[in-house]
C-alpha cells in the first residue's frame, strides 16, 4: 500500500469513528429570525414597544430585523417584502391601514410566515394571532372617567386615525358610555371628528373649531390618545380654559403625564407595553417551533376568527402616577419632575 493510499484510509477511519458524535452534535444552524415591521416610528411608544421586543427576542435566542414604514403603506409592503426574502420565520406587524395589510399578510404566507397583528388587527386577512389591549374597556374608561368628573355638559370627541380600525372600536366603546347621559339631555357631543395620522396638529384644529362654535362652554374631551390630547390641549391653552376642561389620553407618554401632574390633562390610559412586546416576542417564538398559542377568546377580523390575547389597561392619574408608571419604570420621576415647579412635582 502506498503512503497516499495509507494516509487516505486513516483519515476514513477517523472520519467513520467520528461520525456517531457529528450526528450526535449537529453544527447548530442560524439564529430564528424574527419581522417586526411598525407602521410609523413617530412619538414615543413605538420605539418602547421594539426595544421591549428586541430585549426579549434576544433573551430567547433570536435575531430582529425592524422597519419604519413613515405611514407609507407601499413602503410598509416593500419592506415587509424584504423581511421575507432575508428569512423571517414570523412576521409581527404593527399595520399603518388594517385594510390595506391585508396584502401584507397574503404575502407572508405565500412565503410560509406565521403573522402576529400587533395592537391593531389587520382586516379579511389569515392572522395567526392577535395581541392587544382590551380597546373596548380602554374607550370605556376614558368616557367614564369624563363622566364621572363631568356628568354634564358639552363634550368634544377627537378620536385616532380613520385608517385605523382600532380607532372606531375606541370611539363605539366611548359612546357606549356616552349615549345614556346624551339621551337624558345632560351631555352634548359639539364636535366629533376622526384626526389623519393621529396628528397633534390635526387635533389641535379640530379643537380650535369646537372652541369657537361653542364659544368656549365646553366640559370635556374624549381624546384617544396622548398625542391628540396634547394638541387639543394647546387649543385650549391659548383660550385659557387649559385645567378648566377635563381631557382624557391614552399611551401614558411622559409629555402627557407631565400634563396630568400640571393639571391640563385628567388621565391617560397606561398600557404596560413592556409585556405586550415581551408578549408578542414570545409568541413568535412559539408560532416559529410550531406550537398553537394559548388563547381563550377570537374576535373577527371579517375573514376568519383570529385568537387573540387582550392584555389589561390602567386609568392614570394624578393621584397614582407614582404607584403605576414610576413604579413600573415605564417613565421616571425625574423626568416628569425637572418639567414642573417645585409646587407641583410628585413627592
Amino acid at each position: 500500500m502506498t503512503k497516499a493510499l495509507r494516509r487516505l484510509t486513516v483519515i476514513a477511519a477517523l472520519f467513520l469513528i467520528s461520525l456517531p458524535a457529528l450526528l450526535a452534535h449537529p453544527q447548530e444552524p442560524g439564529k430564528l429570525k424574527l419581522g417586526f415591521s411598525i407602521e410609523a416610528m413617530k412619538g414615543e411608544r413605538w420605539q418602547t414597544d421594539l426595544n421591549s421586543f428586541q430585549e426579549r427576542a434576544k433573551q430567547l435566542g433570536a435575531d430582529v430585523i425592524s422597519a419604519d414604514a413613515n405611514g407609507d403603506d407601499d413602503l410598509q409592503f416593500k419592506q415587509v417584502q424584504d423581511m421575507l426574502k432575508s428569512g423571517i420565520k414570523v412576521l409581527v406587524l404593527l399595520a399603518h391601514d388594517t385594510a390595506k395589510a391585508s396584502r401584507i399578510v397574503d404575502a407572508a404566507k405565500a412565503a410560509n410566515v406565521k403573522v402576529i397583528s400587533y395592537d391593531r388587527l389587520v382586516l379579511n386577512s389569515d392572522v395567526d394571532l392577535y395581541i392587544t389591549f382590551d380597546r373596548v374597556e380602554i374607550g370605556r374608561m376614558q368616557a367614564g372617567y369624563l363622566v364621572q368628573h363631568a356628568p354634564k355638559g358639552n363634550y368634544v370627541l377627537i378620536a385616532g386615525s380613520p385608517n385605523d380600525e382600532g380607532a372606531k372600536t375606541l370611539h363605539t366603546a366611548q359612546m357606549s358610555v356616552l349615549q345614556p347621559h346624551i339621551d337624558h339631555g345632560d351631555i352634548k357631543v359639539i364636535a366629533d371628528s376622526y384626526t389623519k395620522e393621529w396628528l397633534a396638529s390635526e387635533a389641535y384644529l379640530s379643537m380650535l373649531k369646537a372652541i369657537d362654535a361653542s364659544h368656549g362652554d365646553i366640559a370635556a374631551v374624549i381624546a384617544s390618545n396622548d398625542g391628540v390630547a396634547g394638541g387639543a390641549i394647546q387649543a385650549l391653552k391659548e383660550h385659557g380654559l387649559a385645567g378648566k376642561v377635563l381631557v382624557s389620553g391614552q399611551d401614558a407618554d411622559l409629555a402627557a403625564i407631565i400634563a396630568i401632574a400640571q393639571g391640563a390633562q385628567s388621565m391617560t390610559v397606561y398600557k404596560p407595553i413592556a409585556s405586550q412586546a415581551a408578549k408578542a416576542a414570545e409568541e413568535a417564538v412559539h408560532l416559529a417551533n410550531g406550537e398553537t398559542p394559548h388563547t381563550e377568546a377570537a374576535i373577527s377580523n371579517g375573514k376568519i376568527k383570529v385568537p387573540v390575547i387582550l392584555l389589561k389597561p390602567v386609568v392614570v392619574t394624578k393621584a397614582n402616577i407614582k404607584s403605576t408608571v414610576v413604579q413600573d419604570g415605564f417613565q421616571s420621576l425625574k423626568s416628569i419632575n425637572q418639567a414642573l415647579p417645585p409646587e407641583q412635582q410628585i413627592k
